[in-house]
């Protein structure tokens, strides 16, 4: 028996040692402009820098814009619609995250090769170009901006600036923020968990990220769960969220008063492919979706039920399903 149990335990340890090495602790790619020219830079920890004071206590709503693809493993093509998904010709948000799932293939030279930087570089880069698009409501939005500015000594400049964006295997989050925003930012920092393959490898699991806006502080969950269409398998899913939770951890800062887990933070959101399926058979399914029948596909959510039965996600919130 002691014998059995060391044969699973000796792979596992191997592959945790394995994982963390390829991840890196908590490194991730930023933007940041360099005499007015844009630069990538890695950086390998950001808690060291010291905390901005602000005298203005005053609160000051901001929209946040959320969303998630699984692209299946292809790679994006210069005549994608990027405006499309970000509704930016008509419409402007203060803070966009991005979350997606299979920007590559998951087969195993990719779980256990070296990252393709390239492909994450190529959706930042279209996600920037969709961003920074000039259009007459950005134009207005900006002039708004400048005239009502709290602070004068800040100098806003147009665009948008990427401040964290991390790939684990296909997982991959981008967080792109108003460059007048960019002094306010404060403990940017990522934390990676694998759920996959021996139960920690990255084909599965999440990228969490996190950082304080003026005093606030925000975590941002993008994760890619068990998959599989069997009766039960919701339960590895509902297993992945518990591990994302309790094995998600970030650096406490220089005085030891920043959050450390994913809800220790004042505004956390989780987005992803999260891989619940509705349990009914899928001629059933197709049928329902055709009659518009969409109270009944509800009735048979699995994360709804999962979250009806309190088996996860207690006390969060689902956005309408519209």
């Amino acid at each position: 028996m002691q014998g059995n149990q060391a044969e699973v335990m000796w792979p596992r340890l191997v592959a945790n040692k394995f994982l963390r090495k390829r991840l890196g602790s908590n490194s991730f790619v930023a933007d940041f402009p360099s005499n007015d020219e844009e630069t990538l830079i890695r950086i390998p920890s950001l808690d060291k820098q010291q905390s901005l004071s602000h005298d203005n206590k005053e609160t000051q709503n901001y929209k946040v814009f959320a969303s998630t693809w699984n692209v299946g493993g292809v790679a994006p093509t210069e005549d994608i619609d990027m405006e499309d998904w970000l509704h930016t010709p008509n419409t402007l948000c203060d803070i966009y995250v991005l979350g997606f799932q299979e920007i590559v293939p998951l087969r195993a030279s990719n779980v256990l090769g070296s990252e393709n930087n390239k492909i994450f570089t190529k959706w930042n880069s279209l996600i920037r170009e969709a961003l920074n698009k000039k259009t007459p409501y950005q134009d207005n939005k900006l002039r708004k901006l400048q005239s009502i500015s709290p602070d004068n000594d800040v100098q806003i400049s147009p665009g948008f600036r990427c401040i964290i964006c991390k790939q684990m295997v296909g997982i991959f989050i981008s967080v792109w923020i108003r460059s007048d925003l960019r002094p306010y930012i404060r403990h940017p920092s990522v934390s990676c968990v694998g759920c996959g393959i021996m139960g920690c490898l990255g084909n599965k699991g999440s990228v969490s990220v996190r950082f304080q806006l003026y005093e606030t502080s925000f975590c941002f969950v993008c994760s890619h769960l068990a998959s599989g269409g069997k009766e039960g398998d919701e339960k590895y899913r509902n297993s992945d969220v518990a591990e994302i939770l309790s094995r998600t951890s970030f650096p406490r800062g220089p005085l030891l008063n920043l959050p450390r887990n994913i809800l220790d933070h004042d505004r956390v959101i989780l987005l992803g492919d999260l891989n619940y399926r509705i349990s009914l058979p899928e001629a059933t399914t197709r049928l329902l979706v055709e009659r518009s029948e969409w109270n009944v596909l509800l009735e048979n959510d699995q994360l709804r039920t999962e979250l009806m039965q309190g088996q996860l996600f207690e006390g969060w919130n689902e956005g309408v399903i519209g």
